[in-house]
């Protein structure tokens, strides 16, 4: 039997009760997959994202990365590059998949059956704006949690803004992206 995803000799509340999940979170050892979505537009992946695969990767049983279209942003590199470029990164790591999507996160989150929603977070200016996008992914479809998973310190300040904007002008990022992300910008 599992207590907030821990069985009970792990975690500190054992059979008193845990505090570490609610009503929604089986106390039995779920009979389905837990199945999470990571979604960005990724232009490109970087090393902070993929802190935030590896450790999500250790909370669910499936995580999903999915590759935003978006059509609202001007992308350096095409849907399908980007894909590629995740696949790449991801592609040792045990229970991630990678696909493209297009539309409402939660809607993609209701065709895969994923339970939550995983987002990394940097700073206040990410959680304020995380915040708002959960509770209104909460409005469209309850069931769906999200998770907010804080970045490595040392990754913190990297952003793929940020990274496209030093590798144009010239700057190194290898400490930022992968060699193959490198390679390709």
């Amino acid at each position: 039997t599992t207590c907030c995803l821990k069985p009970f000799a792990a975690c500190g509340y054992g059979a008193a009760g845990c505090r570490g999940h609610n009503s929604r979170m089986p106390i039995s050892a779920p009979s389905t997959p837990r199945i999470a979505v990571y979604s960005g537009t990724f232009d490109p992946f970087t090393l902070g994202h993929d802190d935030v695969v590896r450790r999500a990767a250790g909370l669910f049983d499936q995580i999903i990365v999915a590759v935003a279209a978006a059509h609202h942003k001007k992308t350096l590199f095409s849907l399908e590059e980007r894909v590629r470029q995740v696949q790449h990164a991801t592609q040792t790591m045990e229970g991630v998949k990678v696909l493209p999507f297009d539309g409402l996160i939660m809607d993609f989150c209701a065709g895969h059956g994923a339970c939550a929603v995983v987002r990394g977070i940097r700073n206040l200016t990410d959680f304020d704006y995380e915040a708002q996008m959960a509770a209104m992914n909460r409005k469209l479809r309850p069931q769906v949690e999200t998770v907010f998973l804080l970045h490595e310190a040392k990754l913190a300040c990297i952003s793929s803004t940020l990274v496209r904007e030093i590798s144009k002008l010239g700057g190194d990022v290898g400490q930022m992206v992968s060699p193959a992300v490198t390679d390709a910008l």
